[in-house]
């Protein structure tokens, strides 16, 4: 069994290509080196450069590995929905010129959600012909990621989204074909949501297509739901803490993968603010260390 362990620009700050406060987009590749990963995700897409062959070179001279991209976007808003296939037209595309596999999706915060993030018997529910209409937009991304770029199309529940708590990934994942539609479980956003990821894995294990390792403190989730902090703000506050310093039980996650003979990339995100007095290359050495340090290699 072999399980890669690899990192993202959003533990850089990165959540948006347009946001001036992003690091250069080659120091964040050559931090995720330097930091003992070998592979990394595209990010949102534009961060990176979408000629493959500037972007390529640049894998090529760190000996990096381009794991998959995430579409983060209003799946739950139609009239965004050029803005979503925008996104995922030129993620499928770059992720298809690098060979990376895993095509991520994500519902983008809600402000009709946001309020109640880690609150799920006060957050509002989709109608059924919204959830429906939902649903198949969801579907059709993943169908195209899947049978038009070959890729592994992967729905990763998100705090503040309208695909966030347990009950509503358990629909899509009963809704949607398994063909087309596999699962990146997040272990960060699984406790922000208020479930167990490890009884999850017991559940989906033959889902899960992708992990994405996030820690979340207990103390400042807590605050955050408390006080109905904004996404962003609680990212800043520090909810996401270095992996093995929160909430997660990270070696009951690596006997989950190892009895299932999971093989391929979990991606440590360590969402932060990029202005923030954090130090990415910092945690990313940490995250490492610990991970080394509970047997993953």
């Amino acid at each position: 069994m072999t399980m890669k362990i690899g990192n993202a620009p959003c533990s850089w700050g990165v959540e948006f290509a347009d946001d001036p406060r992003n690091p250069d987009w080659k120091a964040v590749l050559d931090q995720c080196r330097e930091a003992g990963y070998t592979g990394i995700e595209l990010g949102p897409v534009g961060f990176m450069p979408e000629d493959p062959a500037e972007l390529g070179d640049a894998l090529a001279e760190r000996d990096l590995e381009l794991i998959g991209g995430v579409v983060f976007r209003p799946f739950h808003d139609p009239d965004k929905w050029d803005d979503v296939l925008d996104g995922s037209v030129r993620t499928c595309k770059a992720l298809k010129a690098h060979g990376a596999k895993h095509l991520v999706l994500i519902d983008s915060i809600s402000p009709r959600r946001a309020p109640t993030a880690g609150r799920p018997a006060e957050a509002e529910q989709m109608d059924a012909d919204e959830w429906s209409a939902y649903r198949d937009r969801i579907a059709q991304i993943a169908r195209m990621g899947s049978e038009e770029y070959g890729l592994i199309s992967a729905i990763h529940p998100h705090a503040g989204g309208f695909l966030d708590f347990e009950d509503e990934t358990e629909r899509l994942l009963a809704e949607i074909d398994p063909s087309i539609m596999k699962i990146c479980l997040d272990t960060g956003h699984c406790h922000y949501a208020g479930f167990d990821p490890v009884a999850f894995m017991d559940r989906h294990m033959d889902r899960i297509s992708y992990m994405h390792f996030k820690d979340i403190d207990p103390e400042v989730k807590a605050r955050a739901i408390a006080n109905r902090t904004d996404f962003y703000e609680a990212c800043a506050q520090g909810i996401f803490c270095n992996l093995g310093d929160g909430e997660t039980d990270f070696p009951a996650v690596r006997q989950k993968l190892i009895d299932s003979g999971f093989e391929g990339w979990c991606t440590v995100e360590q969402d932060c603010d990029p202005s923030g007095d954090t130090s990415p290359i910092s945690d990313a050495r940490a995250n490492r260390a610990y991970l080394e340090s509970i047997g993953f290699r």
